[in-house]
Protein backbone atom coordinates (compact mmCIF):
# COMPACT_ATOMS: atom_id res chain seq x y z
CA UNK A 1 0.00 0.00 0.00
CA UNK A 2 1.32 3.67 -0.89
CA UNK A 3 1.80 5.75 2.25
CA UNK A 4 2.80 8.88 0.37
CA UNK A 5 2.13 10.07 -3.49
CA UNK A 6 3.45 13.05 -5.20
CA UNK A 7 1.71 15.13 -7.53
CA UNK A 8 3.07 15.82 -11.09
CA UNK A 9 1.05 18.57 -11.49
CA UNK A 10 -0.95 22.13 -10.75
CA UNK A 11 -4.10 23.79 -10.94
CA UNK A 12 -7.35 22.30 -10.52
CA UNK A 13 -6.12 18.70 -11.32
CA UNK A 14 -3.60 18.64 -9.03
CA UNK A 15 -6.34 19.92 -6.15
CA UNK A 16 -8.79 16.89 -7.59
CA UNK A 17 -5.45 14.23 -6.87
CA UNK A 18 -4.83 15.38 -3.21
CA UNK A 19 -7.92 15.43 -2.30
CA UNK A 20 -8.19 11.64 -3.65
CA UNK A 21 -4.68 11.03 -2.07
CA UNK A 22 -5.89 12.47 1.23
CA UNK A 23 -9.42 10.33 1.31
CA UNK A 24 -7.76 6.95 0.47
CA UNK A 25 -5.41 8.05 4.13
CA UNK A 26 -2.54 8.32 2.09
CA UNK A 27 0.27 11.75 2.68
CA UNK A 28 -0.46 13.93 -0.84
CA UNK A 29 3.24 15.92 -2.28
CA UNK A 30 2.95 18.93 -4.13
CA UNK A 31 5.52 20.15 -6.04
CA UNK A 32 5.28 23.71 -7.42
CA UNK A 33 6.84 26.60 -9.70
CA UNK A 34 7.60 29.84 -8.28
CA UNK A 35 4.76 30.98 -10.18
CA UNK A 36 2.27 28.83 -7.86
CA UNK A 37 3.77 28.83 -4.58
CA UNK A 38 0.67 30.86 -2.81
CA UNK A 39 -1.34 28.56 -5.33
CA UNK A 40 -4.27 26.61 -3.78
CA UNK A 41 -3.26 23.17 -4.86
CA UNK A 42 0.13 23.93 -2.06
CA UNK A 43 -1.72 24.97 0.30
CA UNK A 44 -3.97 22.08 0.59
CA UNK A 45 -1.04 19.34 0.16
CA UNK A 46 0.49 17.79 3.23
CA UNK A 47 4.05 18.62 1.83
CA UNK A 48 5.42 20.80 -1.33
CA UNK A 49 8.32 21.57 -2.30
CA UNK A 50 9.47 23.92 -5.24
CA UNK A 51 10.68 22.08 -8.05
CA UNK A 52 12.24 25.48 -10.41
CA UNK A 53 11.27 28.65 -12.07
CA UNK A 54 7.64 29.73 -13.72
CA UNK A 55 8.42 28.21 -17.04
CA UNK A 56 7.22 25.06 -17.76
CA UNK A 57 10.45 23.67 -18.71
CA UNK A 58 12.02 24.30 -15.44
CA UNK A 59 9.36 23.32 -13.43
CA UNK A 60 6.41 20.83 -14.14
CA UNK A 61 8.40 19.20 -16.99
CA UNK A 62 11.38 19.18 -15.04
CA UNK A 63 11.98 15.06 -14.94
CA UNK A 64 15.38 15.54 -12.76
CA UNK A 65 13.53 17.76 -10.24
CA UNK A 66 10.35 15.89 -9.52
CA UNK A 67 12.08 12.64 -9.41
CA UNK A 68 14.51 14.23 -6.51
CA UNK A 69 11.60 15.81 -4.75
CA UNK A 70 9.97 12.20 -4.67
CA UNK A 71 12.57 10.64 -3.20
CA UNK A 72 13.67 13.57 -1.10
CA UNK A 73 10.10 12.97 0.32
CA UNK A 74 9.96 9.44 0.43
CA UNK A 75 7.55 8.78 -2.07
CA UNK A 76 6.42 5.43 -3.13
CA UNK A 77 3.95 6.93 -6.39
CA UNK A 78 3.58 10.10 -8.73
CA UNK A 79 0.18 10.88 -10.34
CA UNK A 80 1.16 12.59 -13.14
CA UNK A 81 -2.54 14.19 -13.58
CA UNK A 82 -3.13 15.21 -17.55
CA UNK A 83 -0.79 17.43 -19.66
CA UNK A 84 2.35 18.03 -18.82
CA UNK A 85 4.79 14.18 -18.23
CA UNK A 86 1.16 12.11 -18.13
CA UNK A 87 1.94 10.60 -21.50
CA UNK A 88 6.13 11.17 -21.56
CA UNK A 89 7.18 7.55 -21.42
CA UNK A 90 10.74 8.58 -20.39
CA UNK A 91 9.66 10.07 -17.21
CA UNK A 92 7.05 6.43 -17.01
CA UNK A 93 10.26 4.62 -17.51
CA UNK A 94 13.01 7.29 -14.98
CA UNK A 95 10.14 6.46 -12.62
CA UNK A 96 10.56 2.54 -12.81
CA UNK A 97 14.14 3.10 -12.83
CA UNK A 98 13.96 4.92 -9.18
CA UNK A 99 11.38 2.82 -8.04
CA UNK A 100 8.64 4.75 -7.69
CA UNK A 101 5.53 3.60 -8.94
CA UNK A 102 4.20 5.74 -11.86
CA UNK A 103 0.25 6.08 -11.70
CA UNK A 104 -0.62 4.81 -15.44
CA UNK A 105 0.40 2.07 -17.78
CA UNK A 106 3.67 1.01 -18.45
CA UNK A 107 6.14 3.19 -20.71
CA UNK A 108 6.07 0.87 -23.45
CA UNK A 109 2.46 1.42 -23.77
CA UNK A 110 2.45 4.84 -23.42
CA UNK A 111 5.31 4.76 -26.68
CA UNK A 112 3.06 2.88 -28.67
CA UNK A 113 -0.22 4.75 -27.84
CA UNK A 114 1.88 8.40 -27.81
CA UNK A 115 2.54 7.38 -31.69
CA UNK A 116 -0.10 7.98 -33.43
CA UNK A 117 0.80 6.27 -36.71
CA UNK A 118 1.57 3.16 -34.30
CA UNK A 119 -1.53 3.47 -32.64
CA UNK A 120 -3.72 3.02 -35.67
CA UNK A 121 -1.88 0.21 -37.02
CA UNK A 122 -2.09 -1.41 -33.34
CA UNK A 123 -5.87 -0.98 -33.51
CA UNK A 124 -6.12 -2.15 -37.12
CA UNK A 125 -4.38 -5.64 -35.86
CA UNK A 126 -7.09 -5.62 -33.08
CA UNK A 127 -9.97 -5.36 -35.34
CA UNK A 128 -10.90 -1.90 -34.01
CA UNK A 129 -12.33 -0.02 -37.06
CA UNK A 130 -9.62 3.25 -37.94
CA UNK A 131 -10.40 6.40 -40.44
CA UNK A 132 -9.00 5.33 -43.69
CA UNK A 133 -5.64 6.72 -44.38
CA UNK A 134 -1.74 6.27 -44.87
CA UNK A 135 -0.45 2.83 -43.70
CA UNK A 136 1.89 3.99 -41.19
CA UNK A 137 4.23 7.52 -41.65
CA UNK A 138 4.09 8.79 -45.06
CA UNK A 139 7.19 10.00 -46.06
CA UNK A 140 7.41 11.89 -48.65
CA UNK A 141 5.18 14.56 -50.27
CA UNK A 142 4.98 12.14 -53.15
CA UNK A 143 3.41 9.32 -51.14
CA UNK A 144 1.28 12.01 -49.58
CA UNK A 145 0.02 12.93 -52.89
CA UNK A 146 -0.94 8.82 -54.02
CA UNK A 147 -2.00 8.83 -50.47
CA UNK A 148 -4.49 11.71 -50.62
CA UNK A 149 -5.42 10.59 -54.22
CA UNK A 150 -6.96 7.09 -53.36
CA UNK A 151 -8.51 7.62 -50.38
CA UNK A 152 -10.29 10.83 -51.76
CA UNK A 153 -10.38 14.43 -50.53
CA UNK A 154 -10.57 15.98 -47.68
CA UNK A 155 -8.04 14.56 -45.90
CA UNK A 156 -5.70 15.49 -42.41
CA UNK A 157 -2.03 15.76 -42.20
CA UNK A 158 -1.68 14.77 -38.37
CA UNK A 159 2.11 14.90 -36.80
CA UNK A 160 2.24 10.97 -35.35
CA UNK A 161 3.50 12.61 -31.87
CA UNK A 162 1.04 14.88 -32.08
CA UNK A 163 -1.40 16.22 -29.39
CA UNK A 164 -2.82 19.57 -27.85
CA UNK A 165 -4.11 20.32 -31.49
CA UNK A 166 -0.67 21.33 -32.70
CA UNK A 167 0.68 19.28 -36.21
CA UNK A 168 -2.33 19.44 -37.74
CA UNK A 169 -3.96 20.47 -41.16
CA UNK A 170 -6.54 20.05 -43.30
CA UNK A 171 -5.93 19.77 -46.60
CA UNK A 172 -9.21 20.24 -49.10
CA UNK A 173 -7.63 19.06 -52.39
CA UNK A 174 -4.15 17.87 -54.25
CA UNK A 175 -2.92 22.56 -54.43
CA UNK A 176 -3.31 22.91 -50.83
CA UNK A 177 -1.17 19.43 -50.06
CA UNK A 178 2.17 20.64 -50.87
CA UNK A 179 2.27 23.81 -48.57
CA UNK A 180 -0.06 21.56 -45.80
CA UNK A 181 2.70 19.18 -46.01
CA UNK A 182 5.71 20.90 -45.16
CA UNK A 183 4.22 22.87 -42.55
CA UNK A 184 2.82 20.59 -40.82
CA UNK A 185 6.57 18.73 -40.70
CA UNK A 186 7.88 22.18 -40.05
CA UNK A 187 5.38 22.62 -37.09
CA UNK A 188 5.56 18.53 -35.44
CA UNK A 189 9.38 19.05 -35.49
CA UNK A 190 8.92 22.49 -33.67
CA UNK A 191 6.50 21.02 -31.26
CA UNK A 192 7.60 17.37 -30.35
CA UNK A 193 11.02 17.22 -31.99
CA UNK A 194 10.06 14.55 -34.16
CA UNK A 195 8.54 16.12 -37.97
CA UNK A 196 7.02 12.29 -38.84
CA UNK A 197 3.58 12.24 -40.27
CA UNK A 198 0.71 10.44 -41.58
CA UNK A 199 -2.55 10.91 -43.02
CA UNK A 200 -6.45 10.67 -43.03
CA UNK A 201 -9.29 10.80 -44.47
CA UNK A 202 -11.35 13.74 -43.34
CA UNK A 203 -14.71 11.90 -42.08
CA UNK A 204 -17.32 14.97 -42.77
CA UNK A 205 -20.01 15.99 -40.56
CA UNK A 206 -18.75 13.96 -37.01
CA UNK A 207 -18.91 13.34 -33.59
CA UNK A 208 -16.06 13.31 -31.30
CA UNK A 209 -17.39 10.20 -29.00
CA UNK A 210 -14.52 8.87 -26.56
CA UNK A 211 -14.94 5.94 -24.03
CA UNK A 212 -12.69 5.56 -21.19
CA UNK A 213 -11.85 2.35 -19.64
CA UNK A 214 -10.14 0.81 -16.38
CA UNK A 215 -7.96 -2.05 -16.44
CA UNK A 216 -5.98 -3.98 -13.67
CA UNK A 217 -3.23 -6.20 -13.82
CA UNK A 218 -4.92 -9.19 -13.70
CA UNK A 219 -6.61 -8.43 -17.33
CA UNK A 220 -9.92 -7.33 -15.84
CA UNK A 221 -11.58 -4.42 -18.52
CA UNK A 222 -14.70 -2.11 -17.59
CA UNK A 223 -15.63 0.63 -19.71
CA UNK A 224 -17.41 3.66 -18.81
CA UNK A 225 -20.41 5.16 -20.74
CA UNK A 226 -19.82 7.78 -23.66
CA UNK A 227 -18.70 10.91 -23.84
CA UNK A 228 -19.92 13.43 -26.35
CA UNK A 229 -16.63 15.43 -26.59
CA UNK A 230 -17.57 17.43 -30.34
CA UNK A 231 -17.78 21.17 -29.43
CA UNK A 232 -14.46 22.18 -30.44
CA UNK A 233 -12.64 25.04 -30.65
CA UNK A 234 -9.00 24.78 -32.79
CA UNK A 235 -8.85 21.07 -31.77
CA UNK A 236 -9.42 21.93 -28.39
CA UNK A 237 -12.54 20.93 -26.59
CA UNK A 238 -14.97 23.71 -24.94
CA UNK A 239 -18.02 21.47 -23.58
CA UNK A 240 -18.27 18.21 -22.98
CA UNK A 241 -21.50 15.82 -21.94
CA UNK A 242 -22.11 12.03 -21.32
CA UNK A 243 -23.90 9.90 -22.43
CA UNK A 244 -24.49 10.96 -26.13
CA UNK A 245 -27.98 11.54 -26.91
CA UNK A 246 -27.36 10.40 -30.33
CA UNK A 247 -25.41 6.91 -29.35
CA UNK A 248 -28.13 3.96 -28.60
CA UNK A 249 -27.40 1.49 -25.89
CA UNK A 250 -26.49 -1.28 -28.57
CA UNK A 251 -24.14 0.87 -30.03
CA UNK A 252 -22.84 1.82 -26.69
CA UNK A 253 -22.34 -1.82 -26.00
CA UNK A 254 -20.62 -2.31 -29.58
CA UNK A 255 -18.34 0.69 -28.82
CA UNK A 256 -17.47 -1.14 -25.59
CA UNK A 257 -16.76 -4.55 -26.51
CA UNK A 258 -14.47 -2.79 -29.17
CA UNK A 259 -12.49 -1.34 -26.49
CA UNK A 260 -11.97 -3.85 -24.58
CA UNK A 261 -11.00 -6.29 -26.65
CA UNK A 262 -8.54 -3.58 -27.68
CA UNK A 263 -7.33 -3.58 -23.99
CA UNK A 264 -7.33 -7.03 -23.75
CA UNK A 265 -4.69 -6.91 -26.84
CA UNK A 266 -2.52 -4.75 -25.89
CA UNK A 267 -2.43 -6.06 -22.08
CA UNK A 268 -3.40 -2.40 -20.91
CA UNK A 269 -3.30 -1.42 -17.31
CA UNK A 270 -4.56 1.74 -15.53
CA UNK A 271 -7.35 4.40 -17.15
CA UNK A 272 -7.16 5.00 -20.44
CA UNK A 273 -9.43 6.64 -23.03
CA UNK A 274 -10.31 5.57 -26.94
CA UNK A 275 -11.07 8.41 -29.06
CA UNK A 276 -13.53 7.81 -32.37
CA UNK A 277 -15.26 9.97 -34.93
CA UNK A 278 -18.94 9.00 -35.75
CA UNK A 279 -20.03 9.74 -38.52
CA UNK A 280 -23.85 10.41 -40.13
CA UNK A 281 -24.35 6.57 -40.26
CA UNK A 282 -23.33 6.35 -36.50
CA UNK A 283 -20.20 4.64 -38.06
CA UNK A 284 -17.54 4.79 -35.47
CA UNK A 285 -13.83 5.01 -36.58
CA UNK A 286 -10.61 5.27 -34.14
CA UNK A 287 -8.63 8.45 -33.55
CA UNK A 288 -6.47 8.33 -30.56
CA UNK A 289 -6.17 6.77 -27.36
CA UNK A 290 -4.97 9.21 -24.05
CA UNK A 291 -2.91 6.71 -21.71
CA UNK A 292 -4.12 9.38 -19.01
CA UNK A 293 -6.82 10.65 -16.70
CA UNK A 294 -8.65 12.98 -19.24
CA UNK A 295 -10.00 16.58 -18.48
CA UNK A 296 -13.74 15.36 -18.72
CA UNK A 297 -13.40 12.66 -16.29
CA UNK A 298 -15.73 14.50 -14.18
CA UNK A 299 -19.09 13.71 -15.93
CA UNK A 300 -18.18 10.35 -16.20
CA UNK A 301 -17.47 10.03 -12.10
CA UNK A 302 -21.03 11.86 -11.88
CA UNK A 303 -23.35 9.81 -13.87
CA UNK A 304 -21.36 6.41 -12.70
CA UNK A 305 -20.44 7.30 -8.97
CA UNK A 306 -17.03 5.59 -9.96
CA UNK A 307 -13.98 7.71 -8.22
CA UNK A 308 -11.68 7.28 -11.05
CA UNK A 309 -8.63 9.31 -9.63
CA UNK A 310 -8.80 6.66 -6.86
CA UNK A 311 -9.27 3.55 -9.32
CA UNK A 312 -6.21 4.74 -10.77
CA UNK A 313 -3.95 4.54 -7.46
CA UNK A 314 -5.59 1.54 -6.39
CA UNK A 315 -4.62 -0.22 -9.46
CA UNK A 316 -1.36 0.99 -9.26
CA UNK A 317 -0.87 -0.47 -5.90
CA UNK A 318 -1.55 -3.89 -7.70
CA UNK A 319 -5.13 -4.21 -6.48
CA UNK A 320 -7.79 -5.77 -8.17
CA UNK A 321 -11.01 -4.17 -9.89
CA UNK A 322 -14.09 -4.46 -7.34
CA UNK A 323 -16.00 -3.05 -10.00
CA UNK A 324 -17.57 -5.41 -13.04
CA UNK A 325 -19.21 -4.50 -16.08
CA UNK A 326 -22.38 -4.66 -14.70
CA UNK A 327 -21.86 -2.51 -11.79
CA UNK A 328 -21.78 0.52 -14.46
CA UNK A 329 -24.87 1.97 -14.65
CA UNK A 330 -25.71 5.35 -16.54
CA UNK A 331 -27.40 7.73 -14.20
CA UNK A 332 -28.86 10.66 -15.37
CA UNK A 333 -27.03 13.13 -17.38
CA UNK A 334 -24.18 15.17 -16.81
CA UNK A 335 -22.60 18.76 -18.49
CA UNK A 336 -18.69 20.01 -18.45
CA UNK A 337 -18.49 23.55 -19.01
CA UNK A 338 -14.11 24.61 -19.52
CA UNK A 339 -13.88 28.54 -17.74
CA UNK A 340 -11.22 29.75 -19.06
CA UNK A 341 -9.55 32.92 -18.40
CA UNK A 342 -9.69 34.09 -21.97
CA UNK A 343 -10.94 36.99 -24.51
CA UNK A 344 -13.40 35.44 -27.08
CA UNK A 345 -14.07 38.97 -28.10
CA UNK A 346 -10.09 39.06 -29.07
CA UNK A 347 -9.70 35.73 -30.98
CA UNK A 348 -9.70 34.05 -27.33
CA UNK A 349 -6.80 35.69 -26.26
CA UNK A 350 -5.44 34.40 -23.14
CA UNK A 351 -5.92 36.87 -19.90
CA UNK A 352 -3.73 36.96 -16.81
CA UNK A 353 -3.53 38.80 -13.98
CA UNK A 354 -4.82 39.34 -10.40
CA UNK A 355 -8.45 38.32 -9.16
CA UNK A 356 -9.97 40.65 -7.48
CA UNK A 357 -13.38 39.04 -6.66
CA UNK A 358 -14.64 35.53 -7.14
CA UNK A 359 -17.92 33.67 -6.20
CA UNK A 360 -18.43 30.13 -7.83
CA UNK A 361 -22.01 29.19 -7.70
CA UNK A 362 -21.98 26.34 -4.99
CA UNK A 363 -24.46 25.04 -2.54
CA UNK A 364 -27.00 23.78 -5.14
CA UNK A 365 -28.28 19.73 -5.92
CA UNK A 366 -26.49 18.87 -9.26
CA UNK A 367 -23.32 21.25 -9.27
CA UNK A 368 -19.66 20.78 -8.80
CA UNK A 369 -17.01 22.91 -9.37
CA UNK A 370 -12.87 21.74 -9.93
CA UNK A 371 -10.80 24.08 -9.73
CA UNK A 372 -7.64 25.42 -8.73
CA UNK A 373 -8.20 28.87 -7.81
CA UNK A 374 -10.06 30.88 -4.69
CA UNK A 375 -10.14 35.01 -4.19
CA UNK A 376 -6.64 35.51 -3.48
CA UNK A 377 -5.35 33.83 -6.89
CA UNK A 378 -3.21 35.39 -9.79
CA UNK A 379 -3.75 33.81 -12.99
CA UNK A 380 -0.20 33.56 -14.39
CA UNK A 381 0.27 33.51 -18.00
CA UNK A 382 2.90 30.71 -17.83
CA UNK A 383 0.46 27.91 -18.54
CA UNK A 384 -2.91 26.84 -19.76
CA UNK A 385 -6.07 28.98 -19.80
CA UNK A 386 -8.24 26.49 -18.20
CA UNK A 387 -9.06 27.91 -14.49
CA UNK A 388 -12.63 26.01 -13.75
CA UNK A 389 -14.49 22.94 -14.72
CA UNK A 390 -17.88 23.63 -14.23
CA UNK A 391 -20.26 20.24 -13.81
CA UNK A 392 -23.58 19.88 -13.82
CA UNK A 393 -25.50 16.37 -12.85
CA UNK A 394 -29.37 16.00 -13.08
CA UNK A 395 -31.81 13.33 -14.35
CA UNK A 396 -32.21 14.59 -17.74
CA UNK A 397 -30.13 16.61 -20.57
CA UNK A 398 -32.81 19.49 -20.55
CA UNK A 399 -32.84 19.73 -17.02
CA UNK A 400 -28.79 19.79 -16.92
CA UNK A 401 -28.82 22.29 -19.60
CA UNK A 402 -31.21 24.34 -17.48
CA UNK A 403 -28.93 24.01 -14.29
CA UNK A 404 -25.85 24.68 -16.19
CA UNK A 405 -27.16 28.55 -17.54
CA UNK A 406 -28.44 29.12 -14.22
CA UNK A 407 -24.69 28.65 -12.82
CA UNK A 408 -23.10 30.33 -15.38
CA UNK A 409 -25.30 33.48 -14.90
CA UNK A 410 -24.01 33.21 -11.23
CA UNK A 411 -20.60 32.39 -11.71
CA UNK A 412 -18.69 35.82 -11.16
CA UNK A 413 -15.28 36.52 -11.19
CA UNK A 414 -13.54 40.12 -11.74
CA UNK A 415 -10.16 41.10 -12.37
CA UNK A 416 -9.52 38.93 -15.44
CA UNK A 417 -11.92 38.49 -18.65
CA UNK A 418 -13.35 34.74 -18.80
CA UNK A 419 -15.35 32.67 -21.28
CA UNK A 420 -18.49 32.68 -19.53
CA UNK A 421 -21.05 34.87 -21.69
CA UNK A 422 -18.98 32.65 -24.17
CA UNK A 423 -20.73 29.31 -22.73
CA UNK A 424 -23.70 30.80 -21.78
CA UNK A 425 -24.68 31.78 -25.45
CA UNK A 426 -23.44 28.43 -25.83
CA UNK A 427 -25.93 26.74 -23.53
CA UNK A 428 -28.73 29.05 -25.57
CA UNK A 429 -28.16 28.17 -28.81
CA UNK A 430 -30.88 25.79 -30.61
CA UNK A 431 -28.41 23.68 -32.05
CA UNK A 432 -26.54 22.73 -28.62
CA UNK A 433 -29.91 22.19 -26.93
CA UNK A 434 -30.98 19.88 -29.79
CA UNK A 435 -28.06 17.73 -30.02
CA UNK A 436 -27.07 18.89 -33.48
CA UNK A 437 -23.82 19.47 -34.08
CA UNK A 438 -20.29 18.36 -34.98
CA UNK A 439 -16.51 18.76 -34.31
CA UNK A 440 -16.69 21.67 -36.83
CA UNK A 441 -19.75 23.50 -35.46
CA UNK A 442 -18.41 26.36 -33.41
CA UNK A 443 -16.00 27.38 -35.81
CA UNK A 444 -17.94 27.26 -38.87
CA UNK A 445 -21.47 28.33 -37.76
CA UNK A 446 -21.57 29.35 -34.22
CA UNK A 447 -18.81 31.96 -34.49
CA UNK A 448 -19.52 32.95 -37.34
CA UNK A 449 -22.86 34.04 -36.26
CA UNK A 450 -21.38 37.67 -35.21
CA UNK A 451 -21.26 37.40 -31.52
CA UNK A 452 -18.87 38.91 -29.39
CA UNK A 453 -19.76 36.05 -26.80
CA UNK A 454 -17.35 37.96 -24.69
CA UNK A 455 -17.33 38.93 -20.52
CA UNK A 456 -16.94 41.92 -20.02
CA UNK A 457 -15.06 43.47 -16.51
Amino acid sequence: MFKKVLVANRGEIAVQIIRAIQELDMTAVAVYSSADQDALFVRLADESICIGGPQANDSYLNMTNIISAANLTGCDAIHPGYGFLSENPEFAELCQECGIKFVGPDPETIKLMGNKSNARETMKKADVPVVPGSDGLVTSLEMAQQVAANIGFPVMLKAADGGGGKGIRRVKNATELDKAYTDTKREAGASFSDDSVYLEKIVEDAKHIEMQVLCDEEGNVVYLPERDCSLQRSNQKVLEESPCILVSDSEREYLGSVVVKACRAMKYVNTGTFEFLMDKNHDFYFMEMNTRLQVEHTITEEITGIEIIKEQIKIAEGQSLTIRQNDVQINGHAIECRINAEVPEDNFRPSAGKIDYLYFPEGSTGVRIDTGIDSKSSISPFYDSMIAKLIVHMPTRVQAITKMKRALKEFKLDGIQTNRNFLLELMNDDHFQNGDFNTKYIETDFLSEGSHHAEKV
